[in-house]
């Protein structure tokens, strides 16, 4: 077995490849850029080589920094994850040209699956089933538009080169074509330096199913089952599972058959995955092969009970596979999730930052957790916004699903936005919960997915104790430095406002020696006697209490004005509002003294010292490539900006010092 290997990658890919390579007795190399100097891959590994700055194409995708790597620290192998170079013929190419060993297929299998039109090609000559579609060369666009109309429309123009759901559009009508073949060709165009397409028939409602299959040096290849990708956003995977909902024996021994003989036709070694379409009545259609390990393989290994990087780097070294078709199991069912720093609810906009608190679930034989990151840890705009994959087995699919929600309830991330309260819908909505699988399940499901909720009694009382708790006097403390709302000549009553989810609420609190009367003056109009006490370590805090004859439990996690409240398997992002709080109406781009997202500052529109008016520009600030002009929020003076012209800011971050007309 190999004494030492590289690892071409960086994430929770990379630790991934460390545990097995650890558990095998296998030494490991790590490269790293310059922006993941304190990254955990690079703490775990025996050895690290820095490759360059941030950006990847400085970094992770020059292949002949990776080979110098590898050659000073005498690895014999290079194992390159997924992503990056992972499906580069020309970096396998080079491996083998160095002596080094490419943990992966030869650079002539994936040079055969790496155009989508010539793999169809060679996947019809093998008997692969496709899809009905013109796979040419010849791109002249009246071509293409005679051949979509002869496949009968809708129709789906793919890139040939692309991948990740970049350079597809769907045309539903001959008179659309023209215009979605220019803006396919220009995406693909800048995205792949490639502008070849082909076209085929489009699936309505279709499945997206994959095998995963193994080839060793020897001319073995099994598959190991399938997984079910169907859930997918702008064409991106966000839930796998294994088995397939609804598959058959006869079915799977089908699929299976179909991606060996796909396998076997570009002479394949090692671990890829063989992707289909399929269709409602069960038929499927080759889709493209992906001559790699998957992100979703956990859900493979939940379910074989297989480690699969073990497996490849036991193939890599030449060893036979060590099972045989008839050996390969499937117990219970397999659910992933991915946890992406995204705004789901801004059309799933990356969202980069620190975090500043993360929870994640307990691991065991039933849950896994495959991460990177840590607190304290940043998500840069070079990489993909992964936090962690969370992967649930259970004994059928009902248990995974109910372990699934419990898991995706206990995860707590402060610092950014992350996609969980969207996970957490997605896996309960009915079409998913009812296996009613098909790629437009998101689409279907928008009502319940991103329809505002408000926001429980509940919560706004475990943040208004949660603030009455922190602010009680220490015991022997001076009487005069005490903020309990005491009064000479009446009830001690305090009041805190707070807002959430665009509702404001304002509590008014009565001590009455052993607890508090707690009023909601919203629309509710309600009151409950409440008792707690709180457990603090650093900035979260776990709140518990009692409120009439129910008791709650949250964390709170204080992040500057905001205190972010877990409770329930839900989270939600409190502000507590100052005394005497001036009205903003809004914290994003017309209002708000906050940073609504990342940027850079554009302008500064008015002087410091100056009186200003509600609603006066006081400046702007530059991100996603869109201006946000930030105002007054109500008249007052402009004390001074925290930021100059230039300045990088992180969202949420305060912009200005400013004092309210009639404060101070």
């Amino acid at each position: 077995m190999f004494k030492k290997i590289l690892i071409a990658n960086r994430g929770e890919i990379a630790c991934r490849i460390i545990r097995t390579a650890r558990s095998m007795g296998i030494a490991t190399v790590a490269v790293y850029s310059e922006a993941d100097a304190g990254a955990r891959h690079v703490r775990l590994a025996d050895e690290a080589i820095l490759i360059g700055p941030g950006a990847a194409r400085e970094s992770y995708l020059v292949a002949e920094k990776i080979l110098a790597a590898a050659r000073r620290t005498g690895a014999e192998a290079i194992h390159p994850g997924y992503g990056f170079l992972s499906e580069n013929d020309d970096f396998a190419e080079a491996c083998a040209a160095s002596g080094i060993v490419f943990i992966g297929p030869p650079a002539a299998a994936i040079r055969a699956m790496g155009s989508k039109s010539a793999a169809k090609e060679l996947m019809g000559k093998a008997g692969v089933p496709l899809v009905p579609g013109y796979h040419g060369a010849d791109n002249d666009p009246a071509l293409l538009q005679r051949e979509a109309d002869l496949i009968g429309y809708p129709v789906l123009i793919k890139a040939s080169a692309g991948g990740g759901g970049k350079g597809m559009r769907r045309v539903d009508r001959p008179e659309d074509f023209a215009d979605a073949l220019g803006s396919c060709q220009r995406e693909a165009r800048n995205a792949f330096g490639d502008d070849h397409v082909l076209i085929e028939k489009y699936i309505l409602k279709p499945r997206h199913i994959e095998i995963q299959i193994f080839a060793d040096t020897i001319g073995n290849c099994i598959h190991l089952n399938e997984r079910d990708c169907s859930v997918q956003r702008r064409h991106q995977k966000v839930l796998e599972e294994a088995p397939a909902p609804g598959m058959t024996d006869e079915r799977r021994a089908a699929m299976g058959a179909a991606a060996i003989k796909a396998a076997k036709a570009v002479g394949y070694v090692g671990a890829g995955t063989v992707e289909f379409i399929v269709n409602q009545d069960g038929s499927f259609y080759f889709m493209e092969m992906n001559t790699r390990l998957q992100v979703e393989h956990p859900v493979t290994e939940m379910v074989t009970g297989l480690d699969l990087v073990e497996w490849q780097l036991r193939v890599a070294y030449g060893e036979p596979l060590p099972l045989r078709q008839e050996d390969v199991l499937l117990i219970g069912h397999a659910i992933e999730a991915r946890i992406y720093a995204e705004d789901a609810d801004a059309g799933f906009l990356p969202s980069i930052g620190t975090i500043r608190h993360l929870g994640l679930p307990a691991t065991d034989a039933r849950v896994r957790v495959d991460s990177a990151v840590d607190a304290g840890d940043a998500i840069s705009p070079h990489y993909d916004p992964m936090i962690a994959k969370l992967i649930v087995h259970g004994a059928d699919r009902e248990e995974a699903l109910k372990r699934m929600g419990e898991a995706l309830g206990s995860i707590q991330i402060v610092g950014l936005t992350a996609n969980v309260g969207f996970l957490s819908r997605l896996v309960q909505t009915p079409s998913f919960s009812g296996a009613d699988l098909d790629t437009g399940l998101i689409e279907r499901e928008q009502e319940g997915l991103f329809a505002a909720s408000s926001v429980p009694d509940e919560v706004w009382y475990l943040a208004a104790l949660d603030e009455l708790l922190h602010d009680e006097p220490e015991q022997n403390a001076s009487p005069w430095t005490a903020i309990d709302g005491w009064r000479l000549n009446g009830r001690a009553e305090r009041r805190i406002e707070l807002s959430c989810r665009g509702e404001t609420c304002e509590i008014t609190a009565f001590s009455s020696g052993k607890g508090w009367t707690l009023a909601l003056s919203s629309a509710r109009d309600t009151s409950v006697f409440a008792q707690g006490h709180a457990r603090r370590s650093g900035a979260a805090a776990i709140v518990s209490v009692r409120l009439g004859e129910r008791r709650c439990e949250a964390t709170i996690v204080k992040d500057a004005d905001d205190r972010h409240v877990f409770h329930s398997g839900q989270s939600y992002v409190v502000r507590r509002l100052p005394d005497l709080q001036w009205e903003s109406g809004t914290q994003t781009g017309s209002g708000g003294l906050r940073a609504p997202m990342p940027g850079s500052v554009i302008a500064l529109l008015a002087e410091t010292g100056a009186s200003v008016k509600a609603g006066d520009p006081l400046l702007i600030m530059e991100a996603m490539k869109m201006e946000h002009t930030i105002t007054a929020p109500s008249d007052g003076t402009l004390a001074s900006f925290h930021y100059a012209v230039g300045d990088q800011v992180l969202a949420g971050a305060e912009l200005v010092d400013f004092q309210p007309a009639g404060r101070g």
